[in-house]
């Protein structure tokens, strides 16, 4: 499909493994009396990602030559780049029970989301696969743990789904838009050059700075935070979304940002998950992607700027996408407002900067964030937030 932005999706077709209307109705009666594979959040985000085309050109979980060449080479089997695996495991003793060419109902506890054919099954190398997708085989790296804990074995094969996952129905309907609605979107208002920007964390103010450089060269903005599943010390996504509607309604113009959700898991993997997270945005229709320092990035895995550097594995148009790169910004005391070290000549004793966990940990005080580093609304925000998830835990 030639899309409306100009920009044709990964691979140059949008998928679309959605089956509606009495079709759909048919294949989920089927799929009642098929064996069932139960499905964690991770692959319930892929299986939604898949099934809307987010993950184009894939239209179903990783075969064997997929995967593999994923693993060693950051490309398909076509020789199109692709970075991160996107499998289904299941343990031993389930595949022993399955064989090639059969179908199975993936599901959400007794319901069934979606139908699989078995195309393969297949045993895999867990530490060549942390190794070379998280370069570390440390359990304390919270991909690798999950890595480590799924099952031996990856099943393969195309999927069609029948139902949505809860979480595509009750976590933010609003703002829960496949690639052919952000597409119909863009086209709607007019926007040609759109820039996206990927988020799992408040935006403070360097993040609104790099944002709003950037809207000077694009038509409009889509703001596209990463709802799934993310480490258990990761402000929480409502909290997060009512930060986000927050800034935008005060400090933006509304008819040059548009607000979604990205439902994926987070997998931490720095360089390759920032490869990952520009061409599904370039599937939602986006023609710049900003990638700033320690993209996906964890603990002290990756260099601060490997998520920029991984890009020059491919030419410009394997990745399709103009690629917006900043330098580390912050406040500057000095300078009296937010600069980054390309423009700023002064003492580090000058800039206010803080880390996720110092921010995490004044929430948690119910200390308000600095005006230099946070918008005031949305210190509220955040605080009133995480306040309100402490005493819910108590």
């Amino acid at each position: 499909m030639k899309s409306v932005t100009g920009i044709l999706p990964h691979g140059g077709t949008l998928v679309n493994r959605v089956l509606r209307g009495e079709v759909g109705k048919a294949v989920a009666e089927r799929a009642q009396s098929l064996p069932r594979i139960a499905l964690d959040s991770t692959r319930m985000s892929d299986l939604e990602l898949i099934a809307t085309g987010a993950l184009s050109p894939l239209t179903g979980f990783m075969g064997q030559v997929d995967y593999e060449k994923v693993v060693r080479e950051m490309r398909l089997a076509s020789n199109l780049v692709w970075t991160i695996p996107v499998v289904l495991p299941v343990s031993r003793e389930l595949a022993t029970t399955l064989a090639e060419g059969q179908e199975v109902a993936l599901c959400e506890g007794d319901r069934v989301l979606a139908v699989m054919e078995v195309r393969e099954k297949f045993e895999y190398d867990k530490q060549l696969e942390a190794q070379e997708v998280y370069r570390t085989t440390e359990e304390q790296h919270p991909g690798v743990a999950r890595l480590y804990g799924q099952g031996e074995v990856l099943l393969g094969g195309d999927i069609w789904l029948v139902d949505w996952p809860s979480a595509a129905t009750t976590e933010f309907p609003d703002f829960r838009f496949a690639p052919a609605d952000t597409r119909r979107a863009f086209a709607g208002r007019g926007w040609k050059r759109i820039v996206g920007f990927q988020t799992r964390n408040p935006i403070h103010r360097a993040h609104e700075y790099i944002q709003k450089v950037a809207m000077e060269l694009v038509d409009g903005l889509m703001l596209h935070p990463l709802v799934g599943e993310t480490k258990g010390d990761d402000i929480p996504a409502d909290v997060r979304m009512m930060s986000y509607q927050t800034l935008l309604s005060s400090y933006y113009p509304a008819d040059r940002v548009m607000l979604g959700v990205f439902p994926a898991a987070m997998r931490y993997a720095g360089p390759r998950e920032a490869v990952f997270h520009a061409i599904a945005r370039k599937n939602y229709g986006v023609t710049h992607f900003i990638v700033g320092r320690d993209h996906a990035g964890v603990g002290n895995y990756y260099g601060t700027y490997d998520a920029q550097r991984i890009f020059d594995n491919f030419r410009p148009e394997e990745i399709g996408l103009t690629l917006l790169f900043f330098d580390h910004t912050f406040y500057c005391r000095k300078c009296g407002g937010i600069v980054s070290i390309k423009t700023c000549p002064h003492d580090r004793s000058e800039h206010v900067v803080l880390s996720g966990t110092q921010v995490r940990q004044m929430l948690e005080r119910g200390e308000a964030l600095p005006t230099e580093f946070t918008r005031p609304e949305v210190s509220k925000v955040l605080v009133d937030g995480m306040q309100a998830k402490l005493k819910a835990k108590a």
